[in-house]
């Protein structure tokens, strides 16, 4: 009798979903976005209704959107005790789901309830949900699929921006071309030429660079009219904001009236600009669940450091929940191998004095951009936790690279520099940041880390002499960066002439310039640089950078010349961006791309007049 019943319940369920196309999936991993799935939907920012409500034997079924957030819940009302409400979602359109999301039953004496919020977009996963609300009352029914449509500067399907562009060479099928083409807007659309009536054209948008493409095949499909020999496609948007899905990608297909074979275009990210496009390939990689670009924690805090500057710069704003989400995610305690080969203590702080100090250069940029002090409090924390490793008993001053005061090299005491006169460039009425600081400046410049030509070395030996090891260009940029904020923080003139004599000597050496492009040591053998150096010179550009705007723009024309040669050779069609800035010899020194590379090459464009 029991297994008998079991059935007719299990048969019910199948028969109420009978009037939806796909198979129900197994259980779901959880997916974060602004808020990890099963958010209170008290915490909603909006609410909308984007599919009708649905009557199950009395009771209203209603499915809810919560468009600010991405996330969505549902409702049963009218309702009596163990009625029942859940969510499904699917992750291709609805031929496959996630069954029975938050399934809530209603309470004796209650007339309905509600399940938690579900994520609409997962970003770490790069794709986009459709949901549905379902309801088991003496019945099981569910709404309709709710689709979002993109939209950036314009919705999907239209927008009238200027320019065609063709950012990948155009296919052919049996005589015909098909063309991607994008506008100035970053929308997409697909051209068939030279055709005949019946041919059809579309495009495919991926989410994933092209590696599937569930939720955007066929996108504006049409056929050549009857007496034509072309046709073009709507226009479509290939980042989505609105989910924090920026990694969009499409390619133009069509096929020919006879036959059944098809033909496609590369895929491209189309550019509404250089930095806008470089940013949203670099926000491809930002993972919300461990809110940090992966396996790498220094330079994690140097490409925030880099999306804020992008924000700064061109008030574009679409990144800034990632800074609450980083802070709120990243300030507590890690294990080793969570977040860096160190533990992570908590507020950013591990062994590695100079991974701590990148932190606080973060923050103190979120602040500027946010103006919200609980990021400056934040650089403040790590800073204080710095200062307990300045020591005059070696060198005679300088910062400890690590706790068990191992080195006192170049990077660690130029971000110490940067660090406090910034913080007295913020905190009204300071004067122990201020002593701190000129206290620091003084030591770097005599402390024999900067050579007779001007350049910076690593670090300093046991004896405390300039250990000639590497001109790293990072390390110059940062002692640039410092003199900077020095001579804000003083008016002092020689700071600022120190800092020109440091970029003058960058731009004159043919260690860190080649060709007129800067170019790492690393760069110029057959081996990619390691993971640390594929930043370094985005760090250069962002201290150059500044450094050009307190001179009246003395370091423009160099500026443009690595914007327009990381453009113009250094970029693939879904604007990845590379290690070397000159482009690559595919024999002798292939490029990387990965997002330190993305992150290092968008401050060369940012810096760009």
């Amino acid at each position: 009798m029991r297994r008998t019943a079991l059935w007719c319940v299990l048969l019910a369920l199948v028969a109420g979903l009978a009037g939806a196309t796909g198979t129900a999936a197994s259980a779901a991993t959880a997916v974060c976005a602004l808020y990890c799935d099963t958010a209170d939907p008290s915490r909603a920012a909006q609410e909308a209704f984007p599919v009708p409500d649905v009557n199950v034997n009395g009771r209203l079924l209603r499915l809810h959107v919560d468009d600010a957030d991405g996330m969505a819940w549902a409702s049963i009302d009218r309702a009596v005790p163990s009625d029942s409400v859940w969510i499904d979602r699917s992750w291709d359109g609805g031929a496959t789901w996630d069954g029975l999301l938050g399934k809530a039953a209603v309470p004796g004496s209650w007339t309905g309830t509600r399940t938690l919020m579900y994520n609409l977009y997962d970003p770490a996963g790069h794709r986009r949900a459709v949901l549905r609300a379902c309801g088991d009352a003496q019945g099981v029914a569910c709404t309709s699929w709710a689709r979002t449509t993109v939209c950036a500067a314009a919705c999907d399907g239209g927008g009238t921006a200027a320019g065609d562009s063709r950012p990948v060479p155009q296919t052919t099928l049996s005589g015909r071309a098909i063309a991607l083409h994008t506008d100035d807007s970053g929308m997409a659309w697909a051209t068939l030429s030279a055709g005949t009536a019946g041919d059809e054209v579309w495009l495919d948008r991926s989410w994933n660079s092209g590696a599937s493409w569930p939720d955007g095949s066929s996108l504006g499909r049409t056929a050549v009219p009857a007496g034509a020999t072309g046709t073009r496609t709507a226009r479509f948007n290939t980042s989505d904001p609105l989910g924090r899905l920026y990694g969009g990608a499409v390619r133009a297909c069509g096929r020919a009236v006879e036959g059944q074979s098809g033909s496609c275009t590369a895929w491209a990210r189309p550019a509404a600009g250089r930095a806008a496009a470089a940013a949203d390939a670099l926000m491809y990689s930002y993972d919300p669940n461990t809110a940090y670009w992966p396996s790498s924690w220094w330079n994690s805090a140097v490409a925030l450091t880099t999306v804020v500057d992008y924000m700064r710069k061109t008030g574009d704003t679409r990144y800034a929940w990632i800074v609450n989400r980083t802070y709120q995610v990243d300030k507590a305690a890690f294990p080793a191998g969570a977040r860096s080969s160190d533990p992570i203590d908590g507020d950013f702080i591990s062994r590695a004095t100079d991974d701590a100090e990148w932190w606080a250069l973060a923050w103190i940029d979120a602040y500027d951009l946010t103006r919200d002090a609980t990021y400056l409090n934040e650089a403040v924390v790590i800073a204080n936790y710095v200062n307990g490793l300045w020591d005059t008993g070696s060198c005679g001053g300088g910062v400890w690279w690590d706790r068990e005061r191992t080195y006192k090299n170049a990077v660690t005491n130029a971000l110490w520099v940067r660090i406090t006169a910034a913080l007295h460039n913020r905190i009204p009425g300071d004067t122990q940041w201020l002593g701190r600081a000129t206290t620091a400046w003084t030591w770097f410049q005599h402390s024999g880390l900067i050579n007779s030509a001007g350049l910076v070395n690593d670090g300093l030996t046991a004896s405390c002499a300039n250990n000639g090891q590497t001109v790293w260009s990072y390390n110059q940029g940062l002692s640039i960066g410092g003199a900077v904020e020095i001579w804000r923080a003083t008016g002092d003139a020689a700071a600022l002439g120190t800092a020109r004599r440091l970029a003058d000597a960058a731009l004159a050496s043919p260690s860190l310039v080649s060709g007129g492009v800067l170019t790492e040591s690393c760069d110029a053998v057959s081996a990619s640089c390691d993971d640390n150096a594929k930043q370094f010179k985005g760090v250069f550009m962002r201290y150059l950078d500044e450094l050009d705007t307190a001179t009246g723009g003395a370091y423009a024309a160099f500026a443009r010349t690595q914007a327009d040669s990381v453009w113009n050779a250094d970029r693939d069609s879904l604007v990845r961006l590379g290690e070397r800035w000159a482009g690559a010899d595919p024999a002798a020194h292939p490029n990387t791309r990965d997002w330190r590379t993305q992150a290092s090459a968008l401050s060369a464009l940012l810096a760009a007049p």
